[in-house]
């Protein structure tokens, strides 16, 4: 018997040919992705989050090393530390070894900034699960280990 991808099934009648998997599971990983982002504290930009998510992850980098992880231009990451800075969230230090640089990290505030986040996201998604039947959780406990693969390779 010859298997039938799921691209190549016929729809029923008058129905809609289904999205490929690939289509559909970028779909539904971008929009859970934007719905877990508005779980935040505060009015950080997403952006503004990562920066302090990157500082709280990694200690002090400097504002190349900073733009360079964000993919985002010198002058942009320098606007960006400059907010967390005026808002109590990241400090300037001196750079050790560079006079020329400073490094750049979270304040104990930033840091709680930080886990206040991710514990709302983290609740946020928690009652979600809890709605789940024992089987469906189970379900998308495997999906996270393959998941987790796809994006190492």
């Amino acid at each position: 018997m010859e298997a039938v991808s799921e691209s190549s099934r016929a729809p029923a009648h008058g129905a809609r040919r289904p999205e490929p998997l690939a289509s559909r599971l970028r779909t539904t990983l971008l929009r859970t992705s934007r719905v877990l982002r508005e779980q935040k504290v505060g009015d950080l930009s997403g952006g503004q989050m990562a920066v302090l998510g990157q500082l709280v992850a990694h200690g002090p980098l400097t504002p190349g090393e900073l733009a360079e992880r964000e993919r985002v231009r010198p002058p942009s990451m320098t606007r960006t530390v400059q907010h967390l800075i005026d808002a109590g969230l990241a400090e300037r230090h001196p750079h050790p070894d560079d006079g020329r640089q400073v490094l750049v990290s979270a304040t104990a505030r930033g840091q709680e900034h930080v886990a206040a986040t991710r514990r709302r996201r983290d609740e946020w998604l928690k009652r979600r699960l809890a709605s789940l039947t024992t089987d469906e959780r189970a379900t998308l406990s495997a999906a996270e280990e393959i998941l987790r693969r796809i994006c190492a390779q």
